[in-house]
C-alpha cells in the first residue's frame, strides 16, 4: 500500500508472512529523510535527544556522518514513539535503498491497524521538522497511535500437513510439479500452486499467477489435501510475504540474474537474500534442499534451522562432503544413475538418468538437477525411494505433466520445441535442449522474446546468446508482459546483441503464434525450431494440434537425441573429403 501526498512516506508496505526483514508478519516503512538530513547539526543534536539517541554526532547535512545518523535516528524514532504508545520492545531493522535520501525500516506487527498508523506517524514527525516541538510531535502521536483500534492479526497460515516450498530464478515451477507428481504416486492427495495456477491432484482447480501468499492459501485450502508443493517467487515475498509460518522441506534451485532494478533487488547478492527467506522457514527437523553448484545458495544452510541436503550432477563436490558432516544428506549421479547419500553406508541407488523423460536421456543438464532436487525433497518427505523413482520414470516433458516448459512436438519432419525460456539461463538451458535434438546437417530456428522486466544488458544478451546458439532468429514481442517498454525498444536491444555475433536482418512478430508459424514455414525437414513461449501459450498447442503435431513421449525422445548423436560421432570422424575438418551444421 503506498501513499501519496506525504513528502517523507515513501512506501508503507504490510507485509503478511515471512518476510526480508523477519521470519514474521512485518511492516516495511521507506522513508524519505531530506527533512531529517538537512537539520543543521545544532537543531540535528536537539532532534536526537528528544527520541532518546544521546551523545551523538549526527555531521552535516549532506555528509557520510549524516547518513548514519539519519539511520540511527530513523530506528531510535520508531522505537521512542512505539514505547511511548505502551509497545516497550520492537525490533527493527534498518536499511538503505538505492536512493540515498531515503531509508527503509522495517518491524513486526500484531495488529495491523495500529502498525500502519505507527508507519504513517513516524512520517508525519519527520514532515514537522525543524520547525516542529518534536516532545509536543511524538506526545500527540502517540495518544493517536493508543486510540487506533487494532485491527486483524496476520492471515500467514500455520500448515497442518506436510508443505514443500520451491524457490530459486528458474527451475521452479518443473521441480514443483515433480514434486507434486511423486507425491500422488504415493497415493497422497496433492495441492500445489506455480506461475500456472493452483492445483488439486492434477486438476486445475484456479488459473493465474499463485507463486505468492495467494497460492498457499488456496493450496492448503483445497478439501482432504495431504501434501502442500508451493512455486514461491521472489514477487510474492517483497511484496507481501511468504503465506505460511514454516515449511517442512524447503528447495532453492539457483540463484541467476533475473528481475533485477525491481522493488529494491539491484544484484545477484541480493537477490540470493530474498530467496533464503524461505530456508528461514524450514522447521527445525525438516530439511533444506540445496544446489550444492550454487555457491549463493549452498550459503543459505547457515541461515536455516533445518538439516541440509545438497544436490549436485557432481558426485566429487565438496558440497557433499560438507552436507554429510553436518549430519546432511545428497543426491547426486553416480555411474549415470540419480543416488541417494548418507552419512553412513552405501549410495542407494534410484534409477538411472536417462530413465528420466525430464532429462532428455540426460543430455539436459538443467533437467538433471531439477531432477535431483525433486528426488530429494521427496525424499526428505519420507517417501520411499521405488516410489521415488517411479514418479520420475513416469513424468514426462509435455503439456499433460508439465505444460510451457521444454514440450517438444512433431510436426511434418520437423521437431518443435515451446519453453518459457524467460532469462539467460532458461535460454542457455533451451538452445542446450535444441543443440542436442538437431542432427548434423539441420538447423536451429528460435523465436526470442521474454518479458520487458529485464535490464538492458540482460536483454542485449539474451539476443547475443541467440543468434551465437541458432542458424536463424526472429524476434517474439510479448505485449502483454512489456511491462513500460516498448516493443521497438526491445526489438533495439536484442538485434544490438545479435550484432555482437554479426547476425542482422532480424525480423520482428507481434505474437507467437505467427511467430512460429513464419519459423515453421520456413524451416526444413530435420530441422528444429524452438519458441519461447509465454502469453500465448494455449494458441500455440492449439496451432500446432491442427497442423497434425504430436507430443513426442519418451521414447520418440530418445530416439531423436540418438539419432543427434550418432550424426555427431559420425561427423567428428576425419574424412578425406574433409580434409580432417569436422562439417558444421548449415547457417
Amino acid at each position: 500500500m503506498t501513499h501519496a501526498g506525504r513528502s517523507s512516506l515513501v512506501e508503507l508496505r504490510v507485509l503478511d508472512g515471512p518476510n526480508l526483514y523477519f521470519p514474521r508478519a512485518a511492516v516495511k516503512l521507506t522513508v524519505d529523510l531530506t527533512s531529517l538530513g538537512s537539520l543543521t547539526e545544532a537543531d540535528a543534536r536537539g532532534f536526537a535527544r528528544h527520541i532518546g539517541l544521546a551523545a551523538t554526532s549526527p555531521g552535516a547535512p549532506g555528509s557520510g556522518l549524516r547518513q548514519r545518523f539519519a539511520a540511527r535516528a530513523l530506528a531510535s524514532l520508531v522505537r521512542h514513539l512505539a514505547a511511548e504508545a505502551g509497545t516497550r520492545r520492537l525490533a527493527l531493522r534498518v536499511r538503505p535503498t538505492a536512493d540515498q535520501d531515503s531509508l527503509v525500516v522495517a518491524f513486526p506487527w500484531r495488529h495491523r491497524n495500529r502498525a500502519e498508523t505507527l508507519g504513517r506517524l513516524v512520517a508525519d514527525i519527520l514532515d514537522s521538522l525543524p520547525a516542529g516541538d518534536v516532545d509536543s510531535l511524538v506526545s500527540a502521536a502517540a495518544r493517536e497511535l493508543r486510540a487506533t483500534e487494532p485491527g486483524p492479526g496476520p492471515e500467514t497460515l500455520t500448515p497442518t500437513v506436510p508443505v514443500v516450498a520451491v524457490t530459486g530464478t528458474n527451475g521452479k515451477t518443473t521441480t514443483a510439479r515433480m514434486i507434486a507428481h511423486i507425491g500422488r504416486c504415493a497415493g497422497w492427495r496433492v495441492g500445489w500452486s506455480s506461475t500456472d495456477g493452483v492445483y488439486g491432484d492434477g486438476v486445475l482447480v484456479e488459473a493465474g499467477d499463485y507463486s505468492g501468499p495467494g497460492g498457499a492459501a488456496k493450496v492448503l485450502g483445497l478439501p482432504g489435501v495431504q501434501l502442500g508443493v508451493l512455486e514461491t517467487a521472489r514477487g510474492g515475498i517483497l511484496l507481501r510475504g511468504m503465506g505460511v509460518s514454516r515449511v517442512d522441506v524447503a528447495v532453492v534451485t539457483n540463484v541467476s540474474a533475473d528481475h533485477l532494478g525491481l522493488q529494491g533487488i539491484d544484484t545477484l547478492d541480493q537477490l540470493a537474500e530474498v530467496k533464503s527467506v524461505v530456508p528461514r522457514v524450514a522447521r527445525r527437523g525438516g530439511w533444506v534442499v540445496l544446489n550444492g553448484d550454487d555457491p549463493r545458495v549452498l550459503a543459505m544452510r547457515a541461515a536455516s534451522p533445518a538439516r541440509p541436503w545438497v544436490f549436485t550432477p557432481d558426485q566429487r563436490s565438496p558440497a557433499i562432503r560438507d552436507a554429510l558432516s553436518d549430519g546432511g544428506r545428497a543426491t547426486t549421479v553416480i555411474d549415470a544413475s540419480i543416488c541417494m547419500l548418507g552419512r553412513d553406508g552405501d549410495p542407494l541407488p534410484l534409477l538411472p538418468v536417462v530413465d528420466v523423460p525430464m532429462t532428455l536421456s540426460g543430455l539436459s543438464r538443467f533437467n538433471v538437477e531439477n531432477a535431483l532436487a525433486a528426488a530429494s525433497a521427496a525424499l526428505a518427505l519420507g517417501l520411499p525411494a521405488a516410489v521415488v523413482a517411479a514418479g520420475l520414470r513416469s513424468f514426462e516433458p509435455g503439456p499433460q505433466h508439465n505444460p510451457g516448459r521444454l514440450n517438444v512436438y512433431s510436426l511434418r519432419g520437423l521437431t518443435v520445441v515451446l519453453d518459457l525460456a524467460h532469462n539467460e539461463a532458461g535460454l542457455t538451458a533451451l538452445l542446450e535442449v535444441v543443440g542436442a535434438l538437431c542432427s548434423v546437417g539441420s538447423r536451429t530456428l528460435l523465436g526470442l522474446g521474454t518479458a520487458g522486466d529485464r535490464t538492458d544488458d540482460q536483454l542485449s544478451a539474451m539476443g547475443e546468446l541467440a543468434a551465437r546458439g541458432c542458424d536463424e532468429v526472429a524476434i517474439v514481442q510479448k505485449l502483454r508482459y512489456l511491462r513500460g517498454r516498448s516493443t521497438a525498444e526491445m526489438t533495439a536491444l536484442y538485434r544490438q546483441g545479435a550484432a555482437v555475433v554479426g547476425a542482422t536482418d532480424i525480423p520482428s512478430y507481434d505474437d507467437e503464434l505467427t511467430a512460429l508459424t513464419s519459423l515453421v514455414n520456413r524451416a526444413q525437414p530435420g530441422d528444429v525450431v524452438a519458441l519461447m513461449c509465454q502469453q500465448d501459450r494455449e494458441q500455440v498447442a492449439g496451432w500446432l494440434g491442427e497442423q497434425g503435431a504430436t507430443v513426442d513421449d519418451p521414447a520418440t525422445l530418445r530416439e531423436k537425441v540418438l539419432v543427434a548423436s550418432r550424426s555427431r560421432r559420425g561427423a567428428a570422424e576425419p574424412s578425406t573429403r574433409t580434409g580432417g575438418r569436422r562439417p558444421r551444421r548449415q547457417r
